[in-house]
């Protein structure tokens, strides 16, 4: 398929925009766990979703690894990837601090 060469910069136009859309990032950006009460631990789901399975907890004030983050969900909340030991998955952003 071949494209018309006036389509050509409107598509190049769109690239930056589509990158930026994206959640996945480079790098890992460190966190902390903070705003649970004491003793609490956060939960990390399979999907971005407070419905979804629970694969891992974190507790309060542990540190781990973000992998950026979405509020494209269905309850328009933000979630982060995350890696916290062996666990990967979706943790709320409200109760992430960045480190």
């Amino acid at each position: 398929m071949t494209l018309p060469f006036r389509q050509v910069p409107a598509i190049l136009a769109l690239i930056p925009a589509l990158l930026a859309a994206s959640p996945a990032r480079a790098e890992p950006e460190p966190f902390r766990v903070d705003g649970l009460p004491r003793g609490e631990a956060l939960s990390i789901r399979e999907e971005p979703d407070a419905a979804a399975a629970v694969v891992g907890e974190i507790p309060v004030g542990r540190r781990l690894l973000g992998f950026g983050c979405t509020n494209d969900t269905p309850s328009r909340t933000t979630w982060c990837r995350v890696k916290f030991g062996r666990s990967v998955g979706w943790a709320r952003r409200r109760y992430l601090a960045p480190e």
